[in-house]
Parts: C-alpha cells; structure tokens; sequence
C-alpha cells in the first residue's frame, strides 16, 4: 500500500494537570502511537509535558514522566491540555497560560481535552473559535466566562484550535485529525487498530439523550424535559410548557405522574438543584449568585430547597 509522504515528523505535545483523567489521555496519544506501528515510519512524536517539568499523577493515581512545556521549543505540531474533572486541579494554571499564548502566536495549534477548553478559556485562547468541553464543565465554562458558548459536541476543530469533551471522545477527534492528514482510509485502519468500528461525528452528543437519561419515549414530556435543562436561570411556568409541547396544563401534569412518579413541579426543581449543587462544588460563584443561576428568587429560598433535598446546606455541601 503506498502511503502519503510523511517526511514531517509531527511533534504532539500533551500538557498534563494534575488528576488528568488517564482514560482521556490514553485515548488521544494511543491513537498517535498505533498511526506510527501502522505506517511503520515515525509520524507523530509524543510528548507528555508539565509546566515544571515534574511528572503529573493522574487521577487513577498512576504518574508520567514529563518535559517542561518552556523548554519544548518551536518544532511542535500541536499542544493538548490535558485535565481532569475537579476545578480545584485546574484553577491554579495560570502557569500555563503565558507558554500556551506564546506557542499559540508561534503558529502551534491548541487543543483541550475533557475540561482542558477550561484552561484555554481562562489564557484567552478560545475568544473567537468554535469549541467543546466536557457537559458536566459546561456550566461552570459559562458562568465563568459568559461571553464564551460551548457547544454540545463530542469534539470541535476549528482551524487552529481543537477541543473534545473528554472520555472515549479522544478517539473520534484523533480519527478525524490523523484523516485530515493521512487520509480517511488510513485513519480507519487506525481505528480499526482499537475496535473503535463506531467512529462518532463531530457533533454526536457526548451524553445518553433526554431519553436514555430520563427513562421515557413520550414525545411531549421529553420535549418539556429538555426545556427544563435549557431554562434553569429562568424557570418557565406549567401553561407556558404545556404550549411549548401542544399539550393542557393538566395533560403535562398527568404525563409526569404516569411517567416520573412525581409532579412537574418536584422535576424541575431536582433539575435545578442539581445544577446548583455542579456550580457549588466547581464554581467560586457565591450561594446568592448560584441561587440566582439557578432560578430562586433569594439565597434563602434556594438555602432550604436544598437543603430539604440533599440533607444539608448550600455552605455545609461547599465545604
């Protein structure tokens, strides 16, 4: 078979923050690796940094030896951050994100994996480009940075920057990448390599649908499901869903009793609450901003909504 020149060995750094998720990790460098087995000449050279040079443990506890990103010079390709799920890891980057702009001026294209998007939000890398990040990081993302819309996609490449959420969704952005320079037949034998036969679009939804998530099929009360997650800041009351689904008021009440076994009313607010309970664990917002995110009228109202549903409160879950 005769292969595309690959006279270029392309450089593909990997910057690790502490607690990167492992599986996220293996599934964009593995990939790199079996490109180079396949084609049996090197095309991607992999480069597991950090900003101090230190190796980085993941969150599986296993640690990689890694170069400092300062020292990685200009002969690279692409530059991956690479983090995990809590926001308490990836916070503390600001390290990070003078070399990111720097290699980002240079020419080198930015990536961010799983809640990495976070990391190139936060250096300014993200201002005028289409990207992902992981969906449990998206509501974080847009608090932070309002002015920033992630979309709901399992991987974004966008020119110069590429982004994926993260999980098994590495897998599909590297098909896509590998094939955008090696061609589509060869990036198939790449993920073949991997029984990966299912290989995802770029806007494949990276979570189960409203359906698989909810245990129901009927057509009205998903589409009222789906409006409760759109509209968490500002709740829309029974008549105004029941129009959006083309259904009376008392209709939707019976759908959520039949079909959830608790009222549109209780629905909504554990849909809410649990947005609350993200923005708690991963945001610096304070209770009364959080109780305003998520539609209450006051830091008291939503203080005892959560409490009765979680068992303690808004600060006692914080801490």
């Amino acid at each position: 078979m005769l292969l595309p020149d690959t006279r270029n060995l392309q450089r593909i750094g990997f910057v690790l923050v502490p607690n990167f998720a492992l599986m996220s990790y293996a599934s964009a460098s593995e990939p790199l690796r079996a490109a180079n087995l396949i084609a049996g000449t090197p095309l991607y050279d992999i480069v597991p940094l950090s900003a101090d040079g230190l190796p980085v443990r993941s969150s599986a506890g296993l640690e990689i030896a890694c170069g400092r990103l300062a020292d990685l010079g200009g002969a690279c390709h692409t530059l991956h951050v690479c983090a995990g799920g809590n926001p308490a890891d990836w916070r503390d980057s600001a390290a990070l994100h003078a070399p990111l702009r720097k290699f980002a001026r240079d020419g080198v294209r930015i990536g961010g994996i799983s809640s990495g998007a976070y990391i190139l939000a936060a250096a300014g890398l993200l201002e005028t480009c289409d990207f992902t990040v992981h969906w449990e990081h998206a509501p974080l993302l847009r608090e932070t940075f309002p002015h920033l819309t992630p979309r709901q996609a399992r991987f974004v490449v966008d020119g110069g920057r590429v982004t994926c959420g993260g999980g098994v969704a590495p897998l599909d952005m590297m098909h896509a990448v590998i094939a955008e320079r090696m061609g589509a037949d060869f990036a198939r034998r790449v993920s073949d390599w991997y029984l990966h036969t299912a290989v995802a679009e770029s806007a494949d939804p990276q979570r189960g649908s409203a359906a698989e998530r909810y245990g129901t099929h009927h057509p009205a009360l998903l589409t009222v499901l789906e409006m409760m997650e759109a509209s968490i800041e500002n709740p829309l009351g029974r008549p105004e869903m029941a129009r959006l689904a083309g259904i009376s008021p008392r209709h939707l009440d019976r759908l959520f009793l039949t079909h959830r076994g608790e009222s549109f009313l209780d629905t909504y607010r554990a849909i809410r609450l649990a947005h609350g309970r993200r923005l708690l664990e991963q945001s610096p917002l304070s209770i009364a901003e959080i109780a305003y995110a998520t539609g209450f009228s006051s830091a008291g109202h939503f203080s005892r909504a959560f409490k009765a549903a979680y068992g303690q409160t808004p600060a006692g879950a914080r801490r």
